[in-house]
């Protein structure tokens, strides 16, 4: 978020996170806001994660991807662009939302889950018009791969402990019981079944 997100506090930034009911999503739009970020928009799959974001996470609002006119819903949340592009999907949504980011943006790679099951290398490559827009508007676009931050777990664990303690950062599981159904929940991730962190309980 600091190092790829270029998240300034007092900026006004508005912060836009994809697949943003998921695990890491659903953190971000709260860590993004924690490090001063004034707008978090959410895009995700049912209406009911729409509802968790805004009432659970905090999230300023929340866009079903399914539902109609998502570039002018989008637009309205966003009037002055996007700043902070926190990316848990590629394809299509991601286009979208590159073409409404802010001049000198940001935009943190952290997943492509709609490209995975093409034959592209990882990362995926973005369209012509998506990629001119990035030079055009000097955005920067990083993939975030967490193991280049081995020197900042502990740090890391330490914080993200704290503020789950205290209730400030907010933590959601969905729970599957039984090795036997682990085939079965992974899929269910993948076409967003899941809301927070997919788990699955072997014991107990």
């Amino acid at each position: 978020m600091k190092e790829k997100g270029h998240v300034i506090p007092g900026a006004n930034q508005t912060m836009v996170v994809s697949g943003a009911a998921g695990a890491c999503g659903s953190l971000a739009g709260q860590i993004g806001r924690f490090f001063g970020c004034s707008r978090i928009i959410g895009i995700c799959g049912t209406n009911e994660k729409c509802s968790v974001l805004t009432s659970d996470f905090g999230f300023d609002a929340a866009l079903n991807y399914k539902k109609a006119r998502l570039a002018d819903k989008l637009r309205e949340c966003c009037p002055s662009g996007v700043d902070v592009y926190f990316d848990n999907v590629g394809g299509e949504i991601s286009d979208l939302v590159i073409s409404q980011m802010a001049k000198n943006s940001n935009i943190i790679v952290c997943g492509q889950i709609s490209q995975y099951n093409t034959d592209f290398a990882y990362p995926p490559p973005i369209p012509a018009q998506t990629a001119a827009i990035l030079k055009e508007r000097n955005i920067t676009r990083e993939i975030s791969v967490v193991f280049d931050y081995v020197d900042h777990f502990e740090m890391a664990i330490e914080q993200l402990g704290e503020w789950v303690r205290t209730g400030k950062l907010k933590v959601k599981e969905t729970i599957t019981h039984r090795i036997e159904n682990t085939a079965g929940a992974f899929l269910s991730m993948l076409k967003g079944g899941n809301i927070g962190k997919q788990i699955v309980r072997i014991t107990g």
